[in-house]
């Protein structure tokens, strides 16, 4: 019997940590590979975590609530094997594993790295002959330049496949795949807005421009780091993103509690070269001034400190929570939202609905009226392609998408999500309903892959089921526009002279003012209205 180490892979897009939420099996359970040992949650979904091997659990590493990087073993198995370095499972070749650990004896971070890859590979990989060892995120890059993996000569451990060789392998042109039109536009831009596509911190050639820490703030978006140098980080007052790092993870930069004393120490040596210019070129009664304000200053400091957060619980502001506030801020703060209300009368739609109720039933299909709502706004979208666009800032180019695939917000117990159902223009009200139905359930469960998130082009978001008529809906960024349904209430019209109760739905639509003028929003809504109002007009879309 062998016993088997299992480091936490990378089970997100380049993530550098997870929460272990549930333990699915105890010490002594006998395992069988591909089995659900594990649930972690990232910044960005809930994850299963497989097991590599057929065996029995040895030990458990990592307690239920605690963060772990990636690369930590979490668990350990007992295995059967030829001897106390294999892996009974014939098929998980991790030869790599065994090299990495005696080559590396002073590259703890590089050997745990290349075992959290080489353990997902194994969860992903086939049959020994035409097999590609590649992680999650390699095979997403591949995915994204149209490159076929299977055709790529790995260089990695073991022949694994890695970025660079996808890469090179779309420059090359040797992939099936265009890689041009893998980079045109938009596409690649995920709901975090991130890309397995190494860009920020990159050199040029994949790799983290290296140097030691300066006072200069590296300024990135994103930055990969264990929870202890973020704590170290929060300690020293400095911005984990600022810091200079000098290696680099899955394209990511990733940063070092060494990195972050020495840019906290360089910080902390500029400012007191910066003050004591200041001091000297003052007046003394300027000078007098600035004391004067710089304690009043803190002893303001002092009051809001005392007045900070109540007493009460504290719950960490972590995983997919964190990851919805990040977007949030990212989309108010990034585009200018401007919001244009208005109502519908529905009654049509709300009859309409009720006759084909018991037919959709029949195809096992529950009818609701989003599907319709999908139906009205694709035809409105293609009238006014603006709103089904994004803004290519880099390029300084508003790429006016050809697809309609539509998001729907989802209230989680996790938090909101947004499934998407692709290519919304092509299907009838049973198959938007099916699709729409069957994602936003596997969302719910957090069950649903990042690929049913990706690639929306505009999301609807009910907010009428809740409770509530208007509101000023947050722009999925980086699309344009987002529309909100209020709940449908009976309500008194004017219909031929006479005041007679109706129904009514209300729209609230938001969109980025950069792209989309307020009269383009009020033309696009009424198009919306006039489908809403008179619904057999779906019936020819």
């Amino acid at each position: 019997m062998a016993i088997k180490e299992f480091k936490l892979p990378d089970v997100g897009e380049g993530v550098a940590e997870g929460e272990l939420v549930t333990w699915h099996v105890a010490p002594g359970d006998t395992v069988e590979e591909d089995q659900v040992v594990a649930e972690v949650e990232t910044d960005k979904a809930l994850v299963d975590v497989p097991s590599p091997y057929n065996g029995t659990v040895s030990e458990l590493r990592a307690e239920e609530g605690e963060m772990v990087p990636v690369g930590n073993v979490i668990i350990t198995f007992e295995v059967e094997g030829e001897d106390g370095d294999e892996a009974a499972s014939g098929e998980t070749g991790t030869e790599s594993e065994s090299e990495a650990e005696s080559a590396g004896g002073d590259g703890d971070a590089q050997s745990a790295d290349e075992g959290a890859e080489e353990t997902t590979d194994t969860a992903e990989t086939e049959t020994k002959s035409g097999r590609v060892f590649a992680s999650p995120s390699v095979r997403r890059l591949a995915r994204e330049l149209d490159v076929d993996i299977a055709s790529v000569s790995g260089s990695g451990p073991s022949g694994r496949v890695t970025e660079s060789d996808v890469q090179a392998a779309a420059e090359s042109g040797s992939g099936d795949g265009d890689a041009d039109a893998a980079s045109d536009g938009p596409r690649s831009v995920s709901f975090s807005g991130k890309s397995a596509v190494s860009e920020r911190g990159d050199a040029g050639n994949g790799e983290v421009a290296s140097g030691s820490a300066s006072a200069d703030a590296a300024g990135r978006e994103k930055t990969l780091a264990a929870p202890a140098t973020r704590r170290i980080a929060d300690e020293e007052g400095v911005n984990i993103d600022d810091v200079p790092a000098s290696e680099e993870r899955d394209g990511e930069a990733f940063v070092t509690p060494e990195a972050v004393r020495e840019y906290a120490q360089a910080q902390r040596e500029a400012q007191a070269a910066d003050a004591k210019a200041l001091s000297e070129e003052a007046e003394a009664g300027e000078a007098t001034a600035e004391a004067e304000t710089e304690a009043d200053a803190t002893a303001g400091g002092a009051d809001a400190a005392e007045s900070g957060p109540a007493a009460g619980e504290r719950v960490p502001y972590r995983g997919v929570r964190r990851a919805i506030g990040d977007q949030m801020e990212r989309s108010k703060y990034t585009a200018p939202h401007v919001t244009h209300h208005d109502d519908v009368d529905v009654t049509e739609l709300v009859e309409l609905r009720e006759d084909l109720k018991p037919l959709a039933a029949e195809q096992g299909v529950s009818l609701t009226y989003m599907p319709f709502v999908m139906k009205a706004v694709v035809a409105a979208l293609k009238e006014f392609p603006y709103v089904n666009a994004q803004l290519d800032e880099e390029n300084e180019e508003i790429v006016l998408r050809d697809e309609y695939n539509l998001g729907v917000a989802t209230a989680t117990d996790a938090g909101l999500m947004v499934p998407v159902v692709h290519d919304a223009d092509a299907k009838g009200l049973s198959d938007l309903a099916r699709d729409m139905s069957e994602k936003v359930e596997k969302a719910r469960e957090r069950k649903i892959s990042r690929e049913e998130m990706q690639g929306g082009t505009f999301t609807i978001t009910n907010i009428g089921g809740i409770g509530g008529e208007y509101a000023t809906p947050i722009i999925n960024y980086p699309e344009v526009a987002i529309l909100a349904l209020g709940a449908i209430k009976e309500k008194p019209r004017v219909v031929d002279g006479d005041v007679v109760p109706r129904k009514v739905l209300t729209l609230s639509l938001s969109v980025d003012h950069r792209v989309v003028d307020g009269a383009v929003a009020a033309q696009f809504t009424n198009k919306v209205r006039e489908y809403l109002a008179n619904p057999k007009l779906l019936m020819l879309e």
